[in-house]
């Protein structure tokens, strides 16, 4: 398994800056809620985490009107 979705990322063809965004917000997510034993399953890599599960829409984002 490739920690990093990179084919995901290559073949994104939408705004770069908000998937980003999404995937920084849910690493900030996951550090802040995962169990240490939990982190040690992905190394201590919540960006990559998160990356894949934006990428593989596990979780979903929206943009709010401001």
């Amino acid at each position: 398994m490739m920690i990093f979705p990179l084919k995901e990322l290559i073949e994104h063809d939408e705004n770069m800056y908000e998937i980003t965004v999404a995937a920084s917000r849910r690493a900030f997510q996951l550090s802040s809620v995962l169990e240490k034993d939990e982190k040690e399953d992905w190394e201590g890599k919540m960006v990559a985490l998160a990356a894949r599960q934006v990428f593989t829409q596990e979780v979903q984002f929206r943009l709010e009107a401001e």
